[in-house]
């Protein structure tokens, strides 16, 4: 018998047949049945659907007008998929119940509103992709306007270059607050637009028609109502305020709905916070072109805050140009980034 540490292929033709052992035989598993490929199936025949909502890794997915249920494919790693994506799919494209189709890629996105989780961290998440419009539903009263969290989402829908629209709801409870907003934001390109439970829609619609629209506030401002009665069918849930001023969460998923003249809106889950640690003082400055020419001279780095003192903005722009009341309004939405209360 072979002795320990043998291991030579002469030794082996030394063995009779009867001296053989099945110790006597080393064989390496092969732990994978098939060699690993970074080539990727390029699925030159996926077919575009529109992600309508999303619910613990299922995506709910509009194709060629049949709604699709999809997962995503493993190709796709770690991306994330949002409500508003444009995503191309393979497989069961059928719609039929208990059909699943994969998404293996998503379409090139623009107006991606995206929200930190706080102003002390970065890390931030897409909210929804696609969108041409952000509108801040706001009632007037019942709960109070919260100016703070409104300009809060201006800044993410500028960041975005997304246009911004602000919608206050209520108005027939205190129709005098109307102008003060107004006044508030005049130095803004905001469009400011009324609603009330019983009067028509008719500029809020004309508003939306054909556009990529999604509605953001606070619980209890009225997302959802509006909703029902833009899309009739929608189906959103709603509940009254509460009696400390504050509206419950009813709207707990994001989902977006065709709207029967043309275009979409996607209706959001209320939040009482928006972080914007994600958000520069240079991109918040793209939503003020005359501003950005000037601040082309300020020194690198420049936060463009008075403080600094060499600021190409306050150089230019003294209290009599016409710019001035731009650049105040600019100012006091760099300063909502740096706010620790987002409920003001």
């Amino acid at each position: 018998m072979p002795g320990p540490g043998w291991n030579d292929d002469a030794d082996l033709d030394d063995l009779d047949d009867e001296e053989w052992d099945e110790d006597d035989v080393r064989v390496r598993a092969n732990r994978r049945s098939r060699p690993r490929t970074k080539i990727r199936p390029k699925h030159e025949h996926a077919v575009e659907g529109f992600v309508t909502a999303v619910d613990r890794g299922r995506y709910t997915c509009l194709v060629e007008g049949v709604v699709v249920t999809a997962m995503k494919a493993r190709e796709m790693g770690k991306a994330s998929i949002v409500v508003g994506d444009r995503a191309m799919l393979v497989g069961d494209l059928t719609g039929g119940p208990g059909t699943l189709a994969r998404i293996v890629r998503l379409v090139e996105r623009h107006g991606e509103l995206r929200r930190s989780a706080d102003d002390e961290t970065s890390n931030e998440r897409v909210v929804v992709a696609n969108v041409d419009q952000l509108v801040v539903v706001a009632s007037l009263v019942d709960p109070p306007l919260r100016y703070g969290f409104v300009d809060r989402c201006l800044v993410a829908a500028y960041d975005a270059a997304v246009h911004p629209v602000l919608c206050l709801t209520k108005h027939d409870l205190a129709p005098e607050l109307v102008a003060e907003v107004r006044a508030y934001y005049s130095q803004l390109d905001l469009t400011i637009v009324t609603t009330e439970p019983d009067a028509p829609l008719d500029e809020l619609t004309a508003l939306l028609r054909d556009k990529e629209n999604v509605f953001f506030g606070h619980s209890g401002v009225g997302k959802s109502t509006l909703v029902n009665r833009l899309v009739p069918g929608a189906g959103r849930a709603v509940s009254e305020v509460r009696s400390i001023g504050k509206g419950s969460h009813t709207s707990t998923s994001t989902v977006s709905f065709a709207l029967p003249g043309g275009g979409w809106v996607i209706d959001t889950p209320g939040v009482r916070s928006f972080g914007l640690a994600h958000v520069t003082a240079d991109s918040i400055l793209k939503a003020f072109p005359e501003l950005e020419a000037v601040a082309q001279d300020c020194p690198r780095g420049c936060t463009h805050t008075p403080e600094i003192g060499d600021c190409a903005l306050d150089a230019a722009i003294g209290p009599e140009d016409p710019r001035a009341g731009r650049l105040a309004s600019f100012r006091r939405v760099l300063s909502s980034i740096n706010e620790a209360d987002t409920k003001n």
